[in-house]
C-alpha cells in the first residue's frame, strides 16, 4: 500500500538525526521515530506558493525531505512515514480530517494522518500545534506532550482532537477511521495546491511544534504561540527570514521571499 520497499532507511534515519537502536518495545521505538521526524522535518509549503507540482510517489518524497533536506505539508510528510512505517513491520491506515482549529460548519476532510498498529493516531504532518508522539485511539484518553495537553473525543463514530490552549480546549480536528488511500491523497492534494481558495496559495507558510511553542511563519511574520495563550510576532525583513528559516527551521528553501 505504501511502497516501504522504495524507503532508503540509512538515508531517512541520518535525516532525522536518529540512529536506529534496540527499542525495549515496538510502542517507544514508534514514539521515538514520530518525535524525531518532527523535530527535523518542518512543515512547508514552499512549492505551491511557487505553483512547482506535488509529487506523492516515495522516490519523489525521499528527494525533497530526505536528500534535499527541505520540509512538506501533511501529504507529503504523512505518506513518507506511513512508507517508513511500513518498512518497518508497522500495519498503517491511512485517514482523512477536517480541519477544525476551533471552527465549526461544512468544512472539507483535507488533511492526511495515519493510524498505526490498529491503536495509535499518528500525525507528522498538522502545522498548527499538532502531536509531538503518537496518542492512543481511546475516547476520552488525555495526555501531556512537553508542555502541551492532548484530548481524544469520539461521538458518533466521529473522533476530535483537542489541544489545551490558554486554559481552554480548542478542537484542532476531527476524523473517521474509514480508510483512505494513497490515491485518496493525490486528489485532495491536487485540491489544495491548485483551487483558488486555497489558503496555501499565495504565500508562505512554515511551521514547527516543539515541546514549548509551536512556531510558525506565514508570509513575513513570525509567530510564537505557547500552550498558556501566550502569542509573540514580529515581521520579518527579506534577510531576517532566511536567517530564521534556516536557524529555526532547518530549510534552505529555493526561494524564500514570497
Amino acid at each position: 500500500m505504501w511502497n516501504g520497499d522504495l524507503i532508503d532507511l540509512d538515508a531517512y534515519f541520518d535525516r532525522i538525526h536518529l540512529a536506529p537502536g534496540p527499542d525495549v518495545d515496538r510502542d517507544s521505538a514508534l514514539h521515538r521515530l514520530h518525535r524525531a521526524h518532527l523535530a527535523a522535518i518542518s512543515f512547508e509549503n514552499a512549492d505551491v506558493r511557487d505553483g512547482v507540482p506535488i509529487a506523492l510517489d516515495v522516490p519523489s518524497l525521499q528527494a525533497k525531505l530526505v536528500r534535499q533536506r527541505r520540509g512538506g505539508w501533511c501529504f507529503e510528510q504523512n505518506l513518507l512515514f506511513a512508507a517508513v512505517l511500513e518498512r518497518l513491520g508497522h500495519q498503517v491506515t491511512g485517514m482523512a480530517a477536517r480541519v477544525l482549529l476551533g471552527r465549526s460548519g461544512d468544512l472539507p476532510r483535507t488533511h492526511a494522518l495515519l493510524r498505526v498498529d490498529g491503536r495509535w493516531l499518528a500525525d507528522v504532518g498538522f502545522g498548527g500545534g499538532g502531536l509531538l508522539t503518537p496518542l492512543p485511539l481511546v475516547d476520552g484518553v488525555v495526555e501531556r506532550q512537553g508542555d502541551w495537553t492532548f484530548r481524544l473525543d469520539r461521538r458518533d463514530g466521529v473522533w476530535t482532537l483537542n489541544s489545551s490552549q490558554g486554559g481552554e480546549w480548542v478542537a484542532l480536528y476531527d476524523f473517521t477511521e474509514d480508510p483512505r488511500t494513497p490515491a485518496d491523497y493525490e486528489v485532495l492534494n491536487h485540491y489544495l495546491a491548485t483551487h483558488p481558495k486555497s489558503a496555501f496559495l499565495g504565500r508562505l507558510v512554515v511551521q514547527r511544534t516543539d515541546e514549548h511553542a509551536r512556531h510558525a511563519i506565514s508570509g513575513h511574520t513570525l509567530t510564537e504561540a505557547r500552550p498558556d495563550g501566550a502569542v509573540v510576532k514580529r515581521d520579518l525583513t527579506p534577510d531576517e527570514l532566511d536567517a530564521v528559516l534556516r536557524e529555526d527551521f532547518g530549510l534552505e528553501l529555493p526561494t524564500a521571499r514570497g
